[in-house]
Order: structure tokens, then C-alpha cells, then sequence
């Protein structure tokens, strides 16, 4: 897309008889979106934004509205996660937006908020970010801390999101529709209490009365705006934590919901781990976050350190010996005469020989991220096995 400009808007209003106020107001919104980036696309309102994406506009209008609230436009399945240390199961909840809502947050993904600017402290979703820069700080870290936040996406508020439109430039209303159309309704429980997902300004202070509702939607896991979204949201609270641990001499960076701080001090010891973790749940608290208390960790000199699942005792990131250990396993299996490609993905539990193929390679290019050699290795190994055609 190329950068605005009003000529064009000028031309086009003269030609259609678009009154002069309609016409300055139109350009005035313009100007304040493209004054924070020259590439962001002005969006003057939810008919412009059906032009642009190509979405009739009352589906657009029925996603803003919260119409039919008990017919979301998602589709949500369960994910089981890893269990916990007693055995509890967990599962992670996924939404995959109905076709024309994907395809419009996709438009929104990549028109908009690929433009905002997150914080030098997140290191994932950003466009260009590589998991090695997000780990290659940690590296050598005499001390490491780990906090992870719980359902992170879905405790970031509409309200939140409507602030992020807002400091991108777009007009009150236009902020509100979009932070409505990236966000979901969910349903009330432990992680959305009534008090937080309520709103508490009267409801007739809404100009459009359609618009009016008493639920705060959440991001949803899933959709292509929420992680990009996450990283803007979180600015504030980067800036936060990035002064916090500056203050102590550590390093923090974030990626997603993992929040990693180190300290290459001689002089850092448990109890002043202990402490800054109090003031990391502190200010994870005045942004609405809760942390995983189970998933804390210290982890002190000459104990094993891994970040993003990659070693950090050494210069640069390393893989680990379990992810080598697994590539061998797999590597034997295929390449054995014996067993092969259709019953080693049979017997792991693949669908398809395509889908184990694929899987396989994309191990082997992020090895060839982390380890060069050694990843290129793994991908002639993968490349010369004899893949049955299907």
C-alpha cells in the first residue's frame, strides 16, 4: 500500500459534491493516523474499513455490535498442555475466527499492527524477530529468572486494545469498532471475574446505542491481531519491568508470556531474587496479570540454564541435549531398514508421512538457526531418506 496522501481525497470529494466540512474532517482524522506512521492506512469508519478489506459491512457492523453474543463468531477447541507436577491436566483454548473475520483481522494484522513499534524488550510476533536475538542477552547470566503470566492473552482487556488504536492515531469510534473486531466475549469464570470484565460507565453514554454493552471482550488465542496486539498492550509494563531490572543491574526480555530476567553481578544473590520477583508481581498485577507462581523459577550459578529452550551457559545459544537427543532417535528410525519413513510416523502418531516429513524439516531449520552446522546436517540426513510418494 502506498503512503497517503490527501490529493487524492480532495479530487475524489470535489467530483462527488462531498461537502467542505465532511471533506476537512475526513482529512483532519487522516493526517493524525499518518503523522504517527506514514505507511498506517487512514480508516474513517466500519464502511471504509469494508471497502478496504473487501467484508460486507453488516457482518463487520454484527462483529462490533456484539450481535447474537451467544453465537460467537469463533470456533474454539481445547489443547492439552503438559500437566502439572500433581498430575492436574491443562489445556490451552484456541479460537479460530469464522472466514470473513480471519480475513479481516488478518488485514488489520498486517496493515496496522505490523506498523506499531513494541518495546526493544519483546522479542517475539515482531516482524524480523528471531528466537537466537531473543536469548543471545541471557548468555554467560550468572543468575536467571523466569515468570510466566497465566492465560496471558486472555487477560488483556478491549479496553486495552481501544488504547493501542488510540496511540496509533485512529479517531475514538474507529478505535473502539477495531478493538471490538479483535476481540472476543468469554464466557465469566476464575480468570474473568464480573468486577474487571464489567463496564462500569453508564451505558447511555454511548452516542450509538447499539454499541452499548456491559461485557469487556478479551483477546482471543488464535487470532492473527492478538499476538502483535499483546506486544503493544505491553509497552507500558516492558518499560516498567526494563527500569526495574536496570535498576538492579539484570537484563529483561519478554517473549510472549515469558518474561526473562538475568544478572551477570558477582555480587546478586537468593534473597535479592526473592525480592525483585515481589516487585515483578507487583507490576504485573497493576497491569492486570497474574503470574504462574508454579512456573517461577530461580536458577542460581552452576545450575543449568535454558531460555526459550535453549542453553545459555555458554557464549551463544546452544540446543539442548534433548532436542539432540530426539533428532537422533528420529534420524535411526527413519533411516532404519527395518522401520522407515510409513511405520516410524505411524508409530509416533502422525497423521500423514507429509506431516512427519514437515515437522522434521522445520526442526531442522530451526537448528540451522541456533547451530548452523549442525542443522544443515540434519537437513541432508532428513533430504536423502527415501520419503514414500503420495
Amino acid at each position: 500500500m502506498n503512503d497517503w496522501k490527501p490529493q487524492p481525497y480532495r479530487r475524489e470529494a470535489q467530483r462527488r459534491g462531498v461537502s467542505p466540512e465532511v471533506l476537512a474532517a475526513a482529512i483532519a482524522a487522516s493526517e493524525a493516523v499518518v503523522t504517527v506512521n506514514p505507511s498506517l492506512p487512514p480508516i474513517l469508519s466500519l464502511r471504509h474499513l469494508s471497502h478496504l478489506t473487501g467484508v460486507p459491512y453488516q457482518l463487520i457492523r454484527a462483529w462490533v455490535t456484539r450481535e447474537g453474543a451467544g453465537e460467537s463468531p469463533y470456533k474454539t477447541f481445547s489443547i492439552r498442555k503438559r500437566p502439572k507436577k500433581d498430575g492436574t491436566k491443562q489445556f490451552r483454548f484456541i479460537c479460530v475466527p469464522q472466514h470473513d473475520l480471519g480475513l479481516t483481522q488478518r488485514w488489520i494484522a498486517s496493515k496496522v499492527l505490523a506498523l506499531g513499534r513494541p518495546h526493544s524488550a519483546s522479542t517475539a510476533f515482531a516482524p524480523k524477530s528471531k528466537l537466537f536475538e531473543a536469548v543471545e542477552p541471557h548468555c554467560e547470566c550468572k543468575w536467571l529468572i523466569k515468570v510466566d503470566v497465566q492465560r496471558f492473552f486472555e487477560s488483556i482487556t478491549e479496553i486495552a486494545v481501544y488504547q493501542v488504536f488510540r496511540k496509533l492515531g485512529y479517531q475514538p469510534l474507529v478505535s473502539l469498532e477495531l478493538a471490538r473486531i479483535c476481540t472476543r466475549l468469554g464466557p465469566p469464570g476464575r480468570y474473568r471475574p464480573p468486577a474487571r470484565w464489567r463496564r462500569h460507565a453508564p451505558l447511555d453514554a454511548h452516542i450509538i446505542n447499539s454499541y452499548s454493552t456491559r461485557a469487556l471482550g478479551h483477546l482471543p488465542q488464535g487470532a492473527s491481531t492478538s499476538p502483535m496486539l499483546s506486544n503493544l498492550v505491553m509497552v507500558d509494563l516492558d518499560e516498567k519491568l526494563s527500569k526495574l531490572a536496570s535498576s538492579v543491574n539484570m537484563t529483561y526480555t519478554r517473549y510472549a508470556d515469558d518474561f526473562t530476567f538475568s544478572s551477570h553481578a558477582t555480587d546478586f544473590n537468593r534473597e535479592a531474587a526473592e525480592r525483585f520477583i515481589k516487585d515483578i508481581y507487583h507490576a504485573l498485577g497493576q497491569f492486570g496479570l497474574k503470574a504462574n507462581l508454579a512456573k517461577t523459577q530461580i536458577i542460581p550459578p552452576r545450575a543449568r540454564k535454558v531460555v526459550l529452550g535453549l542453553l545459555v551457559d555458554g557464549k551463544t545459544p546452544r540446543l539442548t541435549r534433548k532436542f539432540k537427543a530426539k533428532m537422533r532417535m528420529h534420524l535411526y528410525y527413519l533411516e532404519h531398514a527395518e522401520v522407515g519413513p510409513l511405520r516410524h510416523a505411524e508409530r509416533r502418531g502422525f497423521s500423514s508421512i507429509a506431516g512427519l516429513r514437515n515437522h522434521l524439516l522445520g526442526l531442522a531449520a530451526y537448528a540451522i538457526q541456533i547451530e548452523m552446522e549442525y542443522g544443515l546436517e540434519l537437513k541432508t540426513r532428513l533430504e536423502a531418506i527415501q520419503w514414500p510418494l503420495l
